[in-house]
């Protein structure tokens, strides 16, 4: 799954915790100060103070665009935007997410206290008063935690710590040692199965064990802090904390060492192994597996993905191996670290200070209303959704998007047929895929069902545990059943969007489609070069050294020539050699391996809405505006999308876990390939965005 831009702001550290068993950000009393603020009154998005799509303040004249472009468009931007203190990065992206939260509060706000409500109004106002209400979640403690900690320390023997592995899947939130749930078959993707994946480490990434330079040091040295702080949070002595701390970062050491790296984990191939349940036996025989699916809701489950089988033989001698006290440890802290955004206000504050302060260099809280909001988003995004689109999405917004889209398409399929490194035989298959891409725009047709989730105005911590429950069992009920084509991955408020290479869909949230991203106001030079650029990008996805794998049908099937495989690794290495000469922060370059997807998407999808722009304005008679002639609006409004500042904690750990490149070289990178754009701002050979050889994939 490509997206266009990470998860902007912590909401993409809290996907990334997800992985690693913690559900949301804490948040102190003390620090929620959103609590005495004002969100902006309910009215549409496009009614609320916005920068323009094109805004000349951000430029930096100063730079010459053929030396740096994305200076040039951005180093304004850069200057008048430090980073909120709550934030790890700062982007456009950011600030439109931002600005969709607090519209968000408002509602949310009104709902709260609404007498005359929806059902739906009903969960999503009760959830957030629920989440708010600190004086009541910091009175309970961590008593909530304390039914979860008595059934662990009751599993005395190593035949109960290994049977309970079934239950505290199924009952207990965060991940301990695997992950389970259901997927698309990868080579039926019209059906759902059951997979066992990797999982169980509270680092982001399997390096952050195995690396030995000083800054991985410290952070594990930090990490082991955190746990013992944990651990002496729920009760532990000092010493049985650190003696248990020592014992939890070695069990995830052994699972780190046998996961797949994340470049690894990009082929498909090396994360599919359809087996029996039997043959799952034989990897990892300490687990009785038909119990284990059983307890999650699939009885008599024959067949599944193991999308790691080297990691399951590493669970199994951590499961057969470790000391009983030291897996025991294990799922205690793994439970209230999952837990600790729920409790009371130390908890969430010991947790911020590791995850957000230690890991990304954010050194304070977001106010309280930004969690409760990315919470309800989280639990009920679907049902706030609903709310969200009647304010702000009109049919127009949503037919424009799709005219955009489809002149894309139409680009792309002119591109392809045009390839003179492709056999006709492959471009018959490339053009039948094309054409079966669907296009999600805005929210779902038809919304989700939330009637069987109970939501409570005065039960945070229920409300938290039974929204992942109900989600959980969701999933699981798909096990088996033909795959809803009409989902989506992403919530309708999310400044985001997505291309699915096994539904063979892209996907814009409401939330991307809003100024200064899409702005209706302003002429279409800026508006392709932003959004189109956008769609552009997402339905490059398809055909990235990921996407190319699917077919049609998102099915994985090897649809190309022998000779055609080899001319697109020939043109996708030249983009790989470029981007890895790129420095993110100190001396840590750009892993091109990792990044090639989002940076050949980047690429060919502003080339795409550059010919779509074209065509769009055909036969127009189009003047310069604002000193900058109608091809150079185009690209300034690309590049303008980019404007980022990140701390530099936060590109180090994206230096390892982001298949993004930081912003300047998603910009750089783009025009150094766009003879286009050398000719729009008259660059001449040896300046710095004139590259000797383009790199063209698409």
């Amino acid at each position: 799954m490509g997206f266009r831009f990470p998860v902007v702001a912590n909401a993409l550290l809290v996907a990334m915790l997800a992985g690693s068993g913690l559900t949301a950000f804490g948040q102190s009393v003390a620090s929620a100060t959103g609590a005495t603020q004002s969100p902006l009154s309910v009215q549409p998005l496009e009614a609320m103070p916005y920068s323009p799509s094109l805004d000349l303040s951000d430029l930096d004249r100063s730079v010459d665009p053929c030396e740096d472009f994305y200076k040039f468009s951005c180093g304004g931007w850069q200057k008048n935007n430090p980073i909120p203190a709550d934030q790890a990065t700062w982007s456009v992206y950011g600030k439109l997410a931002n600005e969709n939260q607090q519209f968000l509060w408002g509602i949310l706000r009104d709902l709260a206290v609404a007498k005359d409500r929806t059902p739906v109004q009903q969960k999503i106002g009760d959830y957030f008063a629920a989440c708010m209400d600190t004086g009541a979640i910091d009175r309970l403690g961590f008593d909530p935690l304390k039914p979860g900690l008595a059934r662990v320390d009751a599993l005395d023997t190593r035949p109960k710590l290994i049977a309970a592995v079934a239950w505290i899947h199924h009952e207990l939130p965060g991940t301990y040692f695997f992950g389970s749930g259901t997927e698309q078959d990868s080579v039926n993707s019209s059906v759902m199965i059951a997979a066992v994946g990797a999982g169980g480490l509270g680092l982001p990434d399997r390096d952050y064990y195995l690396k030995t330079d000083e800054k991985s040091v410290q952070i594990r040295q930090q990490y082991v802090a955190y746990i013992v702080k944990l651990m002496g949070m729920i009760g532990e002595p000092d010493t049985q904390a650190k003696a248990d701390a020592d014992g939890i970062l070695r069990i995830e050491t052994a699972l780190a060492k046998a996961s797949l790296r994340r470049v690894d984990r990009r082929d498909p191939h090396k994360v599919y192994h359809k087996i029996t349940v039997a043959e799952l036996r034989g990897l990892d025989p300490a687990i009785n597996w038909p119990a284990y699916f059983a307890v999650q809701g699939a009885p008599g489950l024959t067949s599944l993905n193991v999308s790691q089988p080297e990691f399951m033989k590493a669970v199994e001698a951590e499961l057969t191996t470790e000391p009983p006290e030291a897996l025991r440890a294990y799922l205690r802290f793994h439970l209230a670290t999952a837990e600790a955004s729920s409790l009371a206000a130390p908890f969430q504050q010991a947790q911020f200070d590791f995850y957000s302060t230690a890991l990304r260099g954010i050194p304070a809280m977001p106010p309280r209303w930004k969690t409760c909001t990315r919470q309800v988003d989280r639990s009920l995004g679907e049902a706030l959704g609903q709310e969200f689109v009647r304010r702000t999405f009109s049919a127009s917004m949503k037919a424009e998007t799709q005219h955009v889209t489809e002149q894309i398409e139409t680009a792309m399929g002119q591109e392809i047929a045009g390839l003179d490194w492709m056999s006709p035989e492959t471009k018959k298959e490339a053009l039948r895929k094309l054409h079966a891409i669907r296009n999600k725009i805005g929210y779902p047709d038809m919304w989700r069902d939330y009637s069987a989730l109970e939501i409570k105005p005065n039960d945070h911590f229920g409300n938290v545990t039974r929204a992942a429950r109900f989600e959980d069992a969701r999933e699981w009920h798909k096990l088996g059943k033909p795959v809803d084509r009409n989902e989506w991955g992403m919530t309708p408020p999310t400044v985001n969007a997505y291309f699915s290479p096994q539904m063979n869909d892209i996907n814009f949230p409401a939330g991307v489609l809003q100024p200064p991203l899409y702005d209706a106001k302003m002429d279409d030079a800026p508006n392709y070069g932003n959004t189109g650029a956008t769609i552009g990008h997402e339905l490059t996805h398809a055909f990235d050294d990921e996407g190319r794998q699917f077919d049609a049908q998102g099915n994985l099937r090897d649809w190309w020539t022998a000779a055609d495989a080899k001319g697109f690794e020939e043109r996708i290495n030249c983009v790989r050699d470029q981007y890895a000469g790129y420095v993110i922060v100190d001396d840590i370059h750009i892993n091109s391996k990792l990044t090639s997807g989002e940076d050949v998407a980047d690429i060919g999808g502003t080339l795409l809405a550059y010919i779509a722009w074209k065509k769009q304005t055909e036969g127009q008679s189009l003047a310069s505006r604002d000193d900058f002639t109608p091809d150079q609006r185009f690209f300034v409004g690309m590049a303008q999308w980019a404007c980022e500042n990140q701390r530099p904690e936060n590109l180090r750990v994206n230096a390892l876990t982001n298949p993004h490149s930081p912003g300047f070289a998603r910009i750089n990178g783009v025009v150094t390939n766009m003879p286009e754009f050398q000719k729009a701002f008259s660059c001449k050979a040896g300046q710095a965005m004139v590259k000797e050889k383009v790199c063209k994939v698409w």
